[in-house]
């Protein structure tokens, strides 16, 4: 079970770090899926910052106190919803698989934590 804890939490940290990284460098996918689903690309920055917060607060939570990884989980479960909530209110599906599986490793995080 550890090693399913940490493979997890892990890699959503790690995928939410390069995610955060790709915001913060407009990369062109970035800027393209922003603008298909609604999103200014003023926005980038306040939703790269978060999804590195999430990043950090896995880490922080792995490392030292497990109520920050906890809550780090939350956010971006509650980060993804919305990233997935965009993507179908502007009928964007074709690359819903994305947030989708940001939103399920969040949530498989989450459990794991809270259940560690």
């Amino acid at each position: 079970m550890v090693a399913a804890y940490l493979a997890v939490v892990i890699s959503t940290l790690v995928l939410n770090a390069a995610a955060a990284a790709a915001d913060f460098c407009r990369a062109r996918f970035v800027l393209a899926t922003s603008t298909e689903v609604g999103v200014s690309q003023n926005w980038l920055p306040l939703l790269g910052a978060l999804k590195a917060a999430g990043a950090a607060g896995l880490l922080i939570g792995l490392l030292w106190v497990r109520a920050i990884g906890l809550a780090a989980a939350i956010g971006l479960v509650l980060f993804f919803i919305g990233a997935v909530t965009f993507h179908v209110r502007a009928r964007v599906l074709y690359n819903l698989i994305f947030p989708g599986f940001y939103l399920a490793l969040a949530i498989a995080s989450l459990i794991l934590i809270a259940t560690r």
